[in-house]
């Protein structure tokens, strides 16, 4: 099993909000969900990012990939600092 770490969309038409979760690579971007570790509100003045920094970092070590955005969010929130991927050298 592939687990991915991606964005569910959530609220309103033009209003999106997002849940950042852990999930089976193949299932659909609003279906089946392992857990959820935060949120992202982009449409806020300044954007909110709420990702529970223990839950992000234990997914990561298991071998879970995010994607780009994601990435982006955990760096804000400080999760990747924490989980430093390996250097391959």
């Amino acid at each position: 099993m592939a687990v991915k770490l991606r964005l569910m969309r959530t609220g309103k038409k033009k209003q999106p909000s997002y849940r950042v979760i852990a999930t089976e690579s193949s299932s659909p971007r609003d279906g089946r969900f392992i857990e959820i570790i935060g949120h992202y509100s982009p449409r806020s003045e300044p954007s909110e990012v709420v990702i529970d920094n223990e839950k992000a970092v234990k997914w990561l070590k298991v071998g879970a990939q995010p994607s780009e955005t994601v990435r982006k969010l955990l760096q804000i929130s400080g999760a990747w600092a924490d989980f430093k991927p390996a250097s391959k050298a």
